[in-house]
């Protein structure tokens, strides 16, 4: 299984990536806004789940979920968003957008297992 994780924080990208490889997924591809993400998922058709941050520059989280969802081959792909928004109106935007799930930070790795666990 590929995942794509994409936060500008290098550090989030690292302990994601960790904890990612901890519960036994270790094929991880990385970018560092909306558009790297976008590029990467083109570079790498494989992709079977986005790990998303949502405030990122040039492209944010939320229009990456918005270009994914809008091409069809990626219509069922999980998608978890993880971010510092955690207001109620914030993770009805997300699932409106096409958000599987919703982690805030900062979480640990056992949140993030079991947030995946739920959309695989």
């Amino acid at each position: 299984m590929k995942f794509l994780v994409v936060d500008d924080s290098s550090t989030m990208r690292r302990i994601i990536k960790n904890t990612l490889a901890r519960i036994g997924h270790k094929d991880v591809v990385e970018g560092e806004d909306g558009v790297e993400g976008w590029e990467a998922m083109k570079k790498n058709p494989d992709v079977d789940v986005l790990i998303t941050d949502w405030n990122m520059p040039n492209m944010n989280g939320l229009e990456l979920v918005k270009k994914v969802r809008s091409e069809e081959k990626y219509a069922d792909m999980p998608i978890i968003m993880v971010t510092t928004e955690g207001g109620k109106t914030e993770v009805i935007t997300a699932l409106k957008a096409g958000v599987n799930n919703y982690i805030v930070k900062p979480f640990t790795p056992q949140v993030l297992k079991e947030k995946l666990e739920a959309v695989l």
